[in-house]
């Protein structure tokens, strides 16, 4: 058993409980990930040499020939749309592409023995250092892009390795500090943090490459965020009961929930993943399709939205910072909204676990999906494009309490693995998206194109539905535990003590 610290109390009195407090901490170091994942997307613009409009002299010409929309692009336009925008560095479409797509590279190896890690020794520390190679990496970018961009390109991949373990670790903590009454706020508040970052660090990047330079984009967001670092290590633990900055109340609080709760946190040993039960139980493997899937959109909304504002849409790049990130602020505000409502109906035995999750799920793919259809056909409406995107975007935010929630029900002991498992497929999309519109729009600019990539969106969000809402579970799983007779599982326990327990048992018998 873990032994537990004397509780000294919250932090912050009777305002924020401790385990809200690590939240909300979880939540603003993920925004930070994003946040410094997101900046370079803003800064690159500033960093290399561009000619707008980049066909020349003939480019509203060219406009009128390539969509409806061109004619009152053309009545609309001034001269401060057709300048010169000078950085230091030429670098073609390819290494640019591959600055932005080396993040994913890191990122995508990192998952498994991040979550096994996490499990196995400390989340918290894992979370830690995840935000610290993202700081250093960001403090440095601004040098190594100096250098060569191949050197800048090792830095996002140093980044995307920091990115790749912080949602297991992240799970892994909400499988120790969340009662499960309570789990779809928590977590919704968490990884909210996501889109929260996504939104301040593209406003911010935006007006400080443009007021100060792009150098100082990466020099004051990456000191900024060392400040997390600092409290994180201090005010932070990885269970409640080694939690000093908690009262005594909400410490036997939490840990009766998690046991009524038949979450089986694992406190007494290191438990081997059973590999097999997990990559053939249907409760997983619809989390993972939906995960994939809804990452399909997440990505193209997350990496492609400035390119259709642009290139369909032709709002000013003075616009496209504010109405890129007006989306994500309501996705942060929707998801904590509907996650309360579903604990509260939880809460009341109005709804239970599984259907929650289905519920947000649900939001977060069929609403998503109608916004992608009629974004393909609604040509030059420029307010309703905006509407409907912002709409899209905000409803996506139901992942947050839905199958991303979903690891730590099914299975409390393994959720770091799991959700790096269902992650790691999940970037694949990441990768993918860039390549595919870009392949599709590079001599189209129009909305023709967008119509394909929306229609293969909708596609996806079909399959998702359909999968997750046959077999997804918020059920405990029984690989979750050891089966100690037929029909009766105990919480999982380590081989050593197990075997101590049945030679007590013989013993006792024998004394009979």
């Amino acid at each position: 058993m873990v032994k537990e610290v004397k509780a000294l109390g919250s932090p912050c009195g009777k305002m924020i409980t401790s385990r809200y407090l690590v939240a909300s901490l979880g939540s603003t170091g993920l925004g930070i990930i994003y946040g410094l994942k997101v900046n370079l997307h803003v800064a690159i613009v500033n960093m290399v040499k561009t000619q707008y409009p980049p066909e020349g002299d003939n480019y509203l010409e060219n406009k009128l020939l390539e969509d409806t929309c061109a004619e009152e692009f053309a009545s609309n336009s001034t001269n401060s749309d057709i300048n010169l925008e000078v950085g230091g560095f030429e670098w073609s479409s390819t290494v640019q592409g591959f600055l932005l797509s080396a993040y994913f590279w890191g990122y995508i190896v990192a998952q498994i023995p991040g979550g096994r890690i996490a499990e196995l020794f400390s989340a918290k520390w894992v979370m830690f250092f995840s935000v610290a190679i993202n700081v250093i990496c960001t403090l440095l970018t601004p040098i190594m892009a100096n250098i060569h961009y191949t050197a800048l390109i090792a830095m996002r991949i140093g980044e995307g390795i920091g990115g790749g373990v912080t949602f297991p670790a992240m799970h892994v903590m909400l499988a120790h500090w969340a009662p499960p009454n309570e789990r779809s706020v928590m977590s919704s508040i968490t990884y909210a943090g996501t889109a929260l970052g996504t939104v301040v660090f593209m406003l911010v990047s935006g007006i400080i490459a443009g007021t100060i330079g792009w150098e100082a984009v990466f020099y004051i967001e990456g000191g900024t965020s060392f400040l997390w670092l600092l409290v994180w290590a201090v005010f932070v633990e990885d269970t409640p009961q080694t939690q000093r900055f908690i009262t005594e109340e909400e410490r036997s609080f939490i840990i009766s929930a998690l046991s009524q709760g038949k979450s089986n946190t694992k406190q007494e040993g290191k438990y081997e993943v059973p590999w097999r039960s997990v990559l053939t139980s249907p409760a997983f493997l619809a989390i993972l399709v939906a995960h994939t899937c809804s990452n399909w959109g997440w990505y193209m909304v997350l990496i492609e939205l400035p390119l259709y504002m642009k290139n369909v849409l032709h709002f000013k790049i003075s616009e496209n910072a504010v109405l890129t990130a007006l989306p994500f602020l309501c996705m942060w505000l929707f998801s904590m909204v509907l996650s309360k409502t579903l604990d509260t109906l939880q809460e009341k035995k109005i709804i239970n676990t599984t259907m929650a999750r289905k519920i947000a799920t649900g939001c977060a793919s069929i609403v998503p999906m109608i916004c992608f259809i009629c974004l393909g056909y609604i040509h030059c409406q420029r307010t309703l494009a905006v509407a409907l995107m912002t709409v899209a975007v905000m409803f996506i935010g139901g992942m947050f309490c839905g199958f991303l929630s979903n690891h730590i029900d099914i299975a409390p002991n393994f959720a770091g693995t799991l959700v790096a498992l269902t992650n790691t497929v999940a970037t694949i999309p990441g990768i993918i998206v860039p390549v595919f519109v870009g392949r599709l729009t590079t001599y189209d600019k129009s909305v023709r194109p967008w119509r394909a990539i929306f229609w293969t969106t909708v596609v996806l969000y079909v399959v998702e539905i359909f999968v997750y809402m046959i077999f997804g579970s918020g059920v405990e799983q029984p690989w979750n535990k050891i089966e100690e007779s037929p029909g009766e599982t105990q919480p999982l326990k380590p081989k050593i003590e197990e075997t101590k327990q049945n030679s007590r048992e013989e013993a006792d018998k024998s004394s009979v």
